[in-house]
């Protein structure tokens, strides 16, 4: 299976800069994943495709302004840092730019010194391992000094911070947003729950691996980055209640997706637990837990992408986004989404 199979051609202007006033007034795309048929809705109408005793699983990862703006102590030259994950209390991974400047020992100074970051380590792919000094609390001091880590695709500034955020969004410690979810607003989960559907939250802590491009000509060489996921009891018993009577599991996001799939059984049951996730999904793979998933528009060649087309079929999948061009969906994090039913 080669990467280019996945390839298609997007006109740079359907890629969403902003998000849309109202979110659940974005487009929906519902693909039948069994006969190829295609329907256009607004994504409110998601609601006649939900039935009772179904089961919604979100995630509930709440995105960190993880973008840090500094100057290098000594010569005052600007350094951008990237929260990647956090390895213990003070010391966090991180993406920074330009690297030739950030030698271990280097000490950046953000905000006129509220926070100061000193490199203690240079890890793989070049990331650097950064000690954080502060007084108080280091997510007040982030919040004060941080910026949304938008992906490179995104040109326009974001005026309202929640915005990259779902509304749901509880446990911080994302470096990227679980975009699928950014279209529901608490009065459509409202009436979501109202007709019977189960909502089950886990979390995801998304990493930037999600952005990276698949650089091997074979798929199957990929490899994929890690991510941290944890599963309630609560959680785990509403989506094996949904299991065992029948009804279906339906995941918000590739994020929700790869947490299901990487801690279930034969049988699609999951239980309360926590951990790191490097799960690959690409066609072929037989999914145990989820029946069904919204998600959004993905980048060419990527294994968002893959695990689309894993579910629904590569050839359906590639002639629905052929389609979505044509009608001018809007695509990627901001944009419009898919059903697959």
């Amino acid at each position: 299976m080669k990467t280019q199979d996945f390839y298609y051609d997007l006109p740079e202007e359907l890629i969403a800069q902003d998000p849309l006033e109202d979110r659940s007034s974005s487009r929906l795309m519902v693909l039948d994943k069994e006969t190829g048929e295609i329907k256009h809705h607004v994504f409110k109408e998601i609601i006649e495709y939900l039935e009772e005793g179904d089961c919604l699983v979100i995630n509930d990862t709440k995105v960190i302004p993880a973008r840090l703006i500094g100057e290098k102590e000594g010569t005052g030259a600007k350094i951008e840092l990237l929260l990647l994950k956090r390895k213990q209390d003070d010391i966090w991974e991180t993406l920074v730019k330009p690297g030739k400047k950030a030698k271990i020992g280097t000490r950046i100074s953000f905000g006129g010194g509220l926070l100061v970051g000193e490199i203690v380590d240079i890890v793989e792919e070049g990331n650097r391992l950064v000690k954080f000094y502060y007084t108080g609390i280091f997510e007040e001091v982030l919040d004060e000094l941080g910026q949304m880590p938008l992906p490179p695709y995104i040109t326009h500034q974001l005026e309202d911070k929640n915005r990259y955020q779902t509304v749901y969004a509880t446990h911080a410690g994302s470096a990227a947003a679980p975009t699928a979810g950014l279209h529901f607003t608490p009065e459509l989960l409202k009436q979501i729950e109202e007709k019977g559907v189960k909502i089950a939250r886990v979390t995801l802590h998304v990493g930037l691996g999600t952005f990276r491009p698949v650089k091997v000509e074979d798929v199957t060489k990929h490899h994929m980055h890690s991510e941290f996921y944890m599963i309630s009891k609560e959680a785990a018993d509403t989506i094996n209640e949904t299991k065992k009577a029948g009804k279906r599991v339906i995941s918000v996001g590739t994020t929700s997706t790869r947490t299901l799939e990487s801690v279930a059984d034969e049988n699609g049951f999951v239980k309360e637990t926590s951990g790191w996730t490097e799960i690959f999904i690409y066609p072929g793979y037989q999914f145990k837990c989820i029946d069904c998933l919204i998600t959004n528009f993905h980048l060419p060649e990527s294994t968002l992408l893959m695990l689309v087309s894993a579910l629904a079929g590569k050839e359906k999948v590639m002639k629905a986004y052929e389609e979505a061009v044509k009608e001018r969906y809007r695509f990627f994090s901001f944009g419009d989404a898919m059903f697959l039913k």
